[in-house]
C-alpha cells in the first residue's frame, strides 16, 4: 500500500493538528495510508537538541521515510516568512536523497501556521516548495474548486493549507474552512500518488 509521508515541525501544536487532519485526508483515499513524522528541535548552533525519541506525537523522521514514501506533505510554522530552522536543518541534510533521485516524480504539498493573519503564510509555503522542486517533486496545491478557498476568513491558500493561530499563549483552534482545506490537501496528494503509482 503506498504511503504518503506527512513531515512537519510543530512548536505549539497547531502544525501538528494540521498534520493529523492532512493524514486523515490521505487515508480517505482508497489504498493509501499516511506516515506521520516530525523533526527534532535544533539550537542556535544548529545542533539537534532533544530526546532520542519524541516525548509525544509522531516519531522523528529517518532517511528511509523519504525513500519509501509515495508522496510528501511538508509542514512548518512560519518564521519570518520562511520555514522553521528544524525543518530546514533536516532538508539541508537530504543530499543523498537528491543525488539518488529518491523523491523525483513524487507528488508534494506544503502547509503552515502563523501567529498573525499576514505573518508570511504564502511566502512560507512558496519557500518550502523550493527544496521539493530541487528534489524533482511534483507540487500539488489547492484549486479554487475547493469552496473553502473562497469563504475562509482565516487561513487557506492555493499554495497549500494554512492556519491563523493567533498571538496568544493558547493557539486559536482551526476554523472549519482551515480543517476542510487540510483534509482536501491530503486527499489531493494521495489521489495524485495513486495515479502516478
Amino acid at each position: 500500500m503506498p504511503e504518503v509521508l506527512v513531515l512537519y515541525y510543530s512548536r505549539h501544536g497547531s502544525v501538528a493538528k494540521m498534520a493529523r487532519l492532512i493524514a486523515r485526508g490521505i487515508e480517505s483515499v482508497d489504498g493509501v495510508s499516511a506516515r506521520l513524522r516530525t523533526v527534532p528541535p535544533v539550537t542556535a548552533d544548529h545542533a539537534v537538541r532533544g530526546p532520542e525519541v519524541p516525548d509525544a506525537g509522531a516519531p522523528y523522521v529517518q532517511a528511509r521515510d523519504l525513500t519509501e514514501c509515495a508522496g510528501l506533505v511538508l509542514g512548518s510554522p512560519t518564521r519570518f516568512g520562511n520555514m522553521a530552522a528544524p525543518l530546514k536543518h533536516f532538508l539541508d541534510g537530504t543530499s543523498a536523497q537528491w543525488l539518488s533521485g529518491a523523491l523525483v516524480g513524487k507528488p508534494a504539498a506544503v502547509f503552515t501556521s502563523t501567529s498573525s493573519l499576514h505573518g508570511g503564510q504564502e511566502s512560507t509555503l512558496l519557500t518550502m516548495m523550493m527544496p521539493l522542486l530541487h528534489h524533482g517533486m511534483l507540487i500539488v496545491g489547492l484549486p479554487y474548486s475547493e469552496p473553502q478557498l473562497a469563504t475562509t476568513q482565516s487561513g487557506g491558500t492555493p499554495y497549500g493549507a494554512s492556519h491563523h493561530a493567533g498571538a496568544g499563549s493558547e493557539p486559536r483552534a482551526l476554523s472549519k474552512d482551515e480543517e476542510a482545506l487540510c483534509l482536501a490537501l491530503g486527499r489531493r496528494v494521495a489521489a495524485v500518488a495513486v495515479k502516478l503509482a
